[in-house]
């Protein structure tokens, strides 16, 4: 095979083999593995530590796979992982199947490891007990909150449940409410922010309508409690792009709370934005019924929505 190394023995345990049929005739090598390994991704990085062989020896992911051709994926070696139960996050499980959790995620939290958050997050705390997806970055996760962002999502205990959920989530069928307050008050008791989304023009570091990468981006909202400077909303995601509710009430003029990047930081003795997912509700994958599950104000949010009570009107 053109291009090809040996490897008579891939580094991990246990190899799935797969034969290429028709269908797979000309496809690159980690397209094919998408399916059977859950994502792109997950294919792609195995590929590239050499666990993955064609005929026996390892190519590279761009590598264009023949009807016949027998490819071989070793399992990953867990052992250089870093230990996930080092400074676990604080769990709250708010409902609990053998398919499926549905976690109250704490502000402060980030969900998965990345860049300056090695530990503390949320997948270290799920260890054991979420698979699906990227099993070794973010097993399974089907949707993010934002660091300091606190309240519910779904996490997958299997593979066929989390391909499941995120089809559903892409359809639009998983409802995902949040509580927000935001500064002044709407015109109407209740709207559709219909803009896309995507990096600001001006600074990259914020998402904005005013972009020239967008993505369609919708958000309902409806009022819930009018105050003297404030409004607490309801808002539902149509769609999921990050800082999707910030970015849109920001771009309506309405922004949220105590926000450091699309409002005002600080208010109401806050120490992060008024964002709280407050309801999940979707139609359980094993066809069982229906999963509605809440989540109260947690008591920092709840104290600032008092104090923003209690505040004098301008005048």
């Amino acid at each position: 095979m053109r291009g090809a190394r040996t490897a008579p023995t891939p580094r991990g345990r246990s190899p799935m083999e797969l034969l290429a049929e028709a269908e797979h005739d000309g496809m690159r090598l980690d397209a094919v593995l998408a399916g059977p390994l859950g994502s792109r991704s997950r294919a792609q990085r195995l590929i590239d530590q050499g666990l993955v062989t064609v005929g026996g020896a390892v190519v590279p992911k761009r590598h264009r796979v023949t009807e016949g051709e027998r490819i071989a994926v070793a399992e990953e070696d867990r052992r250089a992982e870093p230990d996930r139960s080092e400074h676990p996050a604080e769990l709250r499980i708010a409902y609990e199947d053998d398919r499926l959790l549905v976690v109250d995620k704490p502000a402060g939290v980030v969900v998965h490891p990345a860049r300056g958050h090695a530990s503390g997050t949320l997948v270290q705390a799920l260890a054991g007990r979420a698979a699906g997806g990227d099993e070794r970055e973010r097993p399974g996760i089907v949707h993010r909150l934002d660091k300091d962002t606190s309240g519910l999502l779904v996490v997958a205990r299997d593979e066929e449940t989390h391909r499941t959920l995120k089809a559903m989530l892409q359809r639009r069928q998983i409802t995902r409410e949040y509580l927000t307050l935001v500064e002044g008050r709407p015109p109407a008791r209740s709207g559709t922010i219909d803009a896309p989304l995507g990096r600001d023009r001006r600074d990259r570091t914020l998402i904005s309508t005013d972009t020239d990468d967008g993505r369609e981006a919708r958000t309902h909202f409806r009022l819930e409690q009018a105050l003297a400077q404030t409004t607490l909303l309801r808002v539902t995601l149509e769609t999921g792009r990050t800082h999707q509710i910030r970015a849109h009430l920001r771009a309506i003029g309405y922004p949220v709370v105590g926000d450091p990047s699309y409002g005002t930081a600080g208010s109401y003795g806050l120490e992060r934005q008024f964002l709280h997912a407050t309801r999940l509700c979707f139609d359980h994958p094993a066809g069982i019924g229906r999963v509605d599950v809440t989540s109260p104000l947690p008591a920092d949010l709840a104290l600032a929505l008092a104090r923003a009570a209690a505040a004098v009107p301008d005048r």
